[in-house]
């Protein structure tokens, strides 16, 4: 079996895509800054979202520069359309700050009239700029044969085995221009694109799947599949919950303390020994009895050990009276 060429294999996808999307030529009247604007609100989105986010940042600001010092929040709620507002309102802003560093102004219409070559290379050198939004420009401003990819269409292209993981890597796909005429480039781009938008959104549609399967059946093994979610931790004593005995709980591995009415567990005596074991008496702890309280031969201990002192004699009643002489 004679291999596809890769003009037959595009060739399929676009009469594939004519059936499924509508083509979105663009505004052919913007400037080359308007294109290059328009191509940060277009990337990894549909047509139409782009559209009205770029029609939101015309009439919320007065112009370019009032944009390039507004904060990226604030762009990005202006552009909420968009799947990924955020990430577009950063591509404005780094690429309007760009633009006004190199030229100090945001009027690039000279760049027509130059050559493609330069013209492109200089494109790539600002910041903000990819090779989705280069693309763009080159293909609907500066009238040059480009097809913009970003990475909704590069994931389709892949599924559809159009290219490889090193391609994806290099974001570019071999062969792109040669298989598909000029004059066909814009219409087959905003097709492509369309469902490389579909494909960003939401990978595991199956309205999608559906035409990526009228594309090439044999994709079936390169559609993402879902994730399973993780299994719940397995029973610690799975086979005595089975068995129907009382699991063990997690712990720090100490045994429970005896319940009060629990005897002790008796002592084992040696086999052979006729004797019944008998229950071990618990030792009951030794109170310490107070001093008045103590045994007498501990008092009799401590009166040897206090020295001996001669008993105090009492004195008589009439001691103290004085004698009275007889008369």
């Amino acid at each position: 079996m004679t291999a596809v060429s890769r003009t037959a294999q595009f060739a399929k996808v676009h009469k594939v895509l004519k059936k499924c999307y509508k083509p979105s030529p663009g505004n052919a009247g913007r400037t080359v800054i308007e294109h290059l604007l328009f191509a940060c609100c277009l990337e990894d989105a549909h047509a139409d979202a782009a559209e009205e986010a770029f029609a939101a940042l015309v009439h919320t600001f007065f112009d370019w520069n009032e944009v390039r010092v507004t904060s990226i929040s604030e762009l990005s709620e202006v552009m909420a359309c968009l799947p990924d507002s955020r990430a577009a309102a950063n591509r404005i802003k780094r690429v309007l700050h760009a633009v006004f560093e190199a030229t100090f102004n945001f009027d690039l219409e000279d760049r027509r009239k130059k050559n493609l070559g330069p013209t492109v290379k200089w494109l790539e050198k600002l910041d903000g700029t990819t090779s989705f939004t280069v693309a763009y420009v080159v293909q609907a401003a500066l009238g040059g044969h480009a097809i913009p990819i970003d990475a909704g269409t590069m994931g389709a292209l892949y599924v559809l085995d159009l290219v490889t993981e090193k391609d994806v890597a290099a974001g570019v796909v071999p062969g792109l221009e040669r298989a598909v005429a000029k004059s066909k480039g814009i219409d087959f781009g905003s097709l492509l694109h369309e469902l490389g938008a579909d494909f960003a959104a939401n990978p595991y549609s199956p309205s999608l799947r559906e035409i990526l399967r009228q594309i090439s059946p044999e994709c079936e093994s390169r559609l993402p599949k879902r994730r399973k979610p993780p299994e719940p931790a397995a029973h610690p004593n799975k086979k005595d919950a089975k068995a129907g005995g009382a699991a063990t709980p997690p712990g720090d591995g100490k045994s429970k303390p005896a319940a009060a009415d629990e005897k002790p567990s008796a002592r084992k005596k040696p086999v052979g020994s006729g004797e019944l074991p008998s229950p071990a008496k618990p030792e009951t702890p030794k109170k310490k009895m107070p001093s008045s309280q103590e045994s007498p031969a501990k008092a009799v201990s401590a009166e040897k050990a206090l020295p001996r002192t001669s008993p105090l004699k009492k004195r008589p009643a009439s001691e103290g009276l004085s004698k009275r002489k007889p008369r």
